[in-house]
């Protein structure tokens, strides 16, 4: 088992391309990403190959940016009516993960660049998500450098800010964390709890539990809780699930955050979490102490 460094199945050297470089949100948190330590060797914006974005060199595509950088990772932050191509393009050459910061992308577009990533075997991560960080070695994303520090709980989430707020609470409780990772809060995502529960089982020792925050909506929740009992996933699992007091079949902020019927109430969530021996959480500042009485 890989037990330090960046978990395998992220990326073990994270060569970084920034594709939508040049936009206001891409240019900013390219500066950021570069503070961390995260190595951005090149970005993309079609028409601006030549120009550099704080020294990092831009090209006309995204061929072009591999075969002079070996870039090996993909960040988007083009508008949503060009992410399919953008997607796309990153999976033709060879970037893996894709990490899909946009949001508001059209569902059908999401269905069809994660089918293609499938059948290439590239990992998309989001869309609409605040991307990954492992802290003290590399973030791909758009989090807050400060709440993040080096340690052993991964945090797994559906909400951006809900992950900052935890993160935080973490922090002050003496925490620090493995991997972050915003999976994305739309209906249709690349990866899910699920394929990341399954590698850290496989492949990441170094992580001793994990914090869920989901939300109402979907059924992500319930198919991590029937995975839990399959698998015999044996780190401790602390959950805490959002959107308690939304109305049935009004959206609350993501995509996918819509109770329909009697599906995706964070109710049903919350009793199949606990079915499968995951800890709940009722607030996400409970959620240091709990961690502390489980481990």
């Amino acid at each position: 088992m890989q037990s330090e460094g960046v978990p395998n199945f992220i990326g073990s050297e994270v060569r970084l391309l920034v594709q939508g470089i040049t936009g206001r949100q891409g240019s900013f948190h390219t500066l950021q990403m570069l503070k961390y330590g995260t190595k951005v060797v090149a970005g993309v914006t079609p028409g601006k190959g030549g120009l550099e974005v704080h020294g990092v060199p831009v090209f006309d595509t995204v061929k072009e940016a591999v075969d002079e950088t070996d870039a090996n990772t993909s960040i988007i932050f083009v508008p949503a009516k060009f992410a399919f191509d953008a997607v796309s393009e990153a999976i033709l050459n060879g970037l893996n993960p894709v990490v899909v910061i946009t949001e508001g992308i059209p569902a059908h577009d999401t269905l069809r660049f994660v089918k293609m990533a499938n059948n290439y075997g590239t990992r998309i991560i989001g869309p609409n998500c605040p991307g990954f960080i492992v802290p003290g070695l590399t973030k791909v994303g758009i989090m807050p450098n400060q709440y993040f520090k080096p340690g052993d709980i991964t945090i797994l989430s559906r909400s951006g800010t809900l992950t900052y707020e935890v993160a935080y609470n973490l922090l002050k409780a003496g925490f620090g964390h493995r991997l972050v990772v915003g999976v994305g809060g739309d209906y249709v995502i690349g990866t899910d709890f699920v394929e990341f529960f399954d590698k850290i089982l496989k492949y990441d020792a170094s992580t001793k539990a994990v914090v869920v925050i989901g939300e109402i909506g979907g059924d992500d929740e319930e198919r991590l809780a029937e995975y839990i009992k399959r698998s015999g996933f044996d780190k401790p699992v602390v959950g805490y699930v959002a959107g308690k007091t939304a109305p049935p079949g009004k959206r609350m902020g993501h995509a996918g955050a819509i109770i329909s019927g009697s599906s995706g109430t964070a109710e049903a969530k919350i009793k199949s979490l606990k079915e499968a021996g995951v800890y709940i959480a009722y607030k996400p500042s409970d959620i240091p102490e709990i961690l502390r009485e489980v481990l």
